[in-house]
């Protein structure tokens, strides 16, 4: 198989860190989607810098590569999931979301990750969509503004219910920031399935020049709900084949973030799935 293959670290929250890390490498797996959290590499502790370069010493030990997420659901706010969000009413608000991920892009390029994912956010009620645009794109100005010094792609990712929730919206991001080098797509193989029109092979393929990251986890049409592989209704051969062909060279990662209690029993599972080819 020519893709890279890689695990979310996300659902491996049961495990510490250096626990997961050598589990992916035993099972075989090319790297880690290493969402920034309080459990595993907490984005706001006083000992960051130290922590990452041990663990940038870890991942080339075991020869894992990785990509940095930050889809943490609370690492903000303790009372309010993915808050404060790029859209909050509240300048401030934003400025710490934004924060965060230049904190995620120097990490990124500490570790030698390949891309730095992100989402929008949900629009705030009472909030005009012509707004929420507005306060996207200003608040991703010095987000972008790091990715361009650290050389390191921000991949944003279409999230169902959130502001950019499709491949339209991407490119509706791309063409309000006239296309910045450092701007990429994250494209979650199960969000084709649950909303775009386009099946998740198509998907790929459009989506292909601006990869900079990939999930992947079965889902069914219209329900936003990562499912192990074979419990939903992708047909995974032409997308595997249609990742392949695309040029991408990152990480595709399962993403089974409400899994956990079962994360290494799925790792094994996913791997051997991915491996034969996405044959149910």
């Amino acid at each position: 198989m020519s893709l890279h293959l890689g695990y979310g670290s996300n659902g491996l929250t049961d495990l510490r860190l250096t626990d997961a890390l050598h589990l992916l490498a035993d099972l075989g797996y090319d790297g880690i989607g290493l969402t920034l959290d309080h459990m595993h590499l907490d984005p706001l502790a006083e000992d960051l810098k130290a922590r990452t370069r041990r663990l940038a010493g870890q991942l080339d030990r075991l020869g894992l590569q990785v990509t940095v997420e930050t889809g943490a659901r609370y690492v903000l706010d303790p009372r309010r999931k993915h808050g404060p969000s790029l859209l909050d009413a509240d300048p401030e608000a934003r400025a710490a979301r934004a924060r965060l991920l230049v904190t995620a892009v120097e990490v990124a390029a500490e570790l030698g990750a390949h891309a730095v994912h992100c989402f929008s956010g949900v629009r705030p009620p009472d909030t005009a969509p012509e707004t929420a645009w507005q306060r996207l794109g200003e608040a991703l100005q010095p987000v972008l503004k790091a990715a361009e010094r650290a050389e390191v792609p921000l991949a944003i990712e279409p999230e169902p219910g959130h502001l950019l929730d499709d491949l339209a919206g991407f490119h509706r991001l791309r063409s309000l920031l006239d296309d910045p080098t450092r701007l990429g797509l994250t494209l979650d193989i199960g969000h084709c399935q649950c909303l775009e029109e386009a099946s998740p092979a198509d998907c790929v393929r459009a989506a292909a020049p601006w990869l900079r990251h990939v999930q992947i986890e079965d889902m069914r049409r219209g329900v936003h709900e990562h499912l192990p592989f074979g419990d939903g209704e992708i047909d995974f051969p032409p997308v595997l084949a249609a990742l392949g062909a695309s040029g991408y060279q990152g990480l595709t990662v399962v993403e089974l973030p409400r899994h956990s209690h079962a994360g290494p029993e799925l790792a094994a599972r996913s791997l051997e799935f991915l491996r034969n080819g996405g044959i149910r």
